[in-house]
């Protein structure tokens, strides 16, 4: 039988002082324009905390709002505000930064973290209040450092500084003096992914309301990779975060593909519980540094604040088939292959035409698609266009081909079947993923039947190969068969076959009956 989604979990954190010091875009800048205008006016395009929360896109991330709310509202959303929101939501939470860095500590299991004395007397009661933070996780918080053992590190050591409100409150430590896989830099970058995927996945065991051991198998996908000078990618964040997030019964791997990793990632999931092997996967992916601010350029140029101020994080927890929770169905799987080619058509084809084909269905079969779900707001003044739009807009394209629907009904299709973008563009977050815990939802409340997901990557940023990348996988309403009553059948049928064969048997004097 089919395997299922029992739950899903979305989490932000919001960095403005990380966007300053650590987004990729900010410290190529840095170093090749030290004098960069661009740099002086950045700060005073940071966002508060307050404004994060209260901006839609974020709101549908966490779940208070519904991806169909943003068409209520008229872009541009920045300017728009939502009254009282809450930063705690169905999905999950938007944490605070100065919360966030003890998070990072508890994560640290070298001692390379070290954050000002100060600064933890102040921020630890309210980080102990978090309903996540368990009491295990508060007591790895470390009661600090002064600040001048916190600034020899940043200014002397190679360390990387941790500000917040543009004030040093700590720093990371190299753990090599020559291996650039173990720099102050890189272990920031993998501890901010660790941190942000233990807060998903402690999310996750709360919104499914499990106990933690119950989960046997962890799937990291992530765009990140740790590991040093002899196995650079190496891993394994999924058992570094489950080990935090209290996991003790699971074991893990670490699945990348850039963009398309998280689907990658539920595929394998729902195939290693179909499969028996494990009947409790979770998938899970953290934030990356590196693309804050990412198109801060672009903002800051067009008045604009910089949107790209928050990590992303998600989890999903996939488990035998209860009768109940929407089945992932392995038998309708898109995928690219080698020889598939790049071109749009030949992308769309193979990952949504063809797998529905095989079995029997039409495009229009699927009540909502979901691909590449970036929020238009961020990347429509760095000139990328609506990228959910325009995937929708090439669905419904394919549709008019194959004949499933007319010309005229293709603005039609794309409102019916697709939705506006929410997530932040944090490469692999947006990836088709943000929907899942929606259509969960939906399929539960008869609101729909069918969803497809669909991961796209863009393999040619390694420089190993030109290859595109892409997978998809259907979430349906389940048949009504738990896992138990399927094996119980078998087991009626084999007990009805065994019996058929003795008396077959005893007819013919207990001779073979094959004979």
């Amino acid at each position: 039988m089919n395997s299922v989604i029992l739950s899903s979990s979305y989490v932000l954190v919001h960095t403005p002082d990380m966007v300053i010091h650590n987004g990729s875009t900010q410290n190529t800048e840095r170093v090749v324009n030290p004098d960069s205008e661009y740099l002086k006016a950045l700060p005073q395009h940071i966002r508060s905390f307050e404004q994060a929360v209260a901006y839609a896109p974020n709101q549908v991330y966490i779940g208070n709002k519904t991806p169909n709310f943003l068409n209520s509202l008229a872009m541009p959303w920045y300017d728009k505000p939502i009254e009282n929101a809450d930063k705690f939501g169905r999905f999950g939470q938007i944490m605070p930064q100065d919360e966030f860095y003890l998070l990072i500590q508890a994560c640290d299991v070298f001692d390379v973290v070290n954050l000002e004395k100060n600064f933890v007397a102040e921020i630890l009661p309210k980080f102990k209040n978090n309903p996540l933070i368990k009491e295990d996780i508060a007591l790895r918080v470390k009661e600090g450092k002064d600040i001048d053992f916190i600034e020899n590190i940043v200014n002397n050591e190679h360390g990387e500084g941790l500000y917040h409100n543009n004030k040093l409150v700590g720093s990371v430590t190299r753990g090599h003096d020559v291996d650039v896989n173990l720099s102050a830099h890189v272990l920031h970058e993998n501890l901010v992914s660790k941190a942000s995927s233990v807060l998903s996945l402690l999310q996750l065991i709360k919104n499914a309301n499990i106990d933690a051991n119950d989960v046997e198998y962890v799937i990291d996908c992530s765009e990140e990779a740790c590991g040093d000078v002899n196995q650079r990618g190496g891993g394994n964040f999924a058992k570094a975060a489950a080990e935090i997030a209290g996991l003790n019964n699971a074991t893990g791997s670490d699945v990348r593909s850039f963009c398309a990793g998280p689907a990658h990632a539920i595929i394998m999931a729902a195939s290693l519980v179909k499969a028996g092997t494990y009947k409790c996967v979770a998938v899970t992916a953290g934030g990356s540094t590196a693309k804050l601010g990412m198109n801060g350029k672009d903002h800051v140029k067009k008045g604009l604040p910089v949107l790209e101020d928050v990590l992303g994080g998600f989890a999903v927890l996939i488990g035998v088939n209860d009768g109940v929770h929407p089945e992932i169905n392995l038998d309708i799987v898109g995928r690219h292959t080698v020889g598939t080619g790049s071109s749009p058509e030949a992308v769309i084809t193979s990952l949504l035409s063809a797998p529905l084909e095989r079995v029997g269905l039409k495009m229009t079969d699927v009540d909502k698609y979901s691909a590449e779900m970036q929020n238009p707001d961020v990347t429509k003044p760095a000139g990328a266009g609506d990228v959910p739009l325009s995937n929708f807009k090439m669905i419904a394209a394919l549709s008019v081909k194959k004949g499933q629907i007319e010309r005229k009904e293709l603005p039609i299709f794309v409102e019916k079947h697709g939705m506006p973008g929410w997530a932040p563009t944090q490469g692999h977050i947006p990836s088709g993923v943000p929907y899942i815990g929606f259509a969960v939802n939906d399929i539960l409340e008869n609101k729909i039947n069918r969803a497809m997901i669909i991961g796209k990557g863009s393999l040619f940023l390694g420089r190993m190969t030109n290859l595109f990348d892409g997978v998809s996988f259907i979430i349906q309403k389940n048949s009504g068969k738990k896992e138990s009553e399927a094996i119980s059948e078998d087991m009626v049928k084999e007990f009805i076959a065994k019996a058929m064969r003795n008396f077959a048997e005893s007819l013919m004097g207990g001779g073979n009956y094959d004979k």
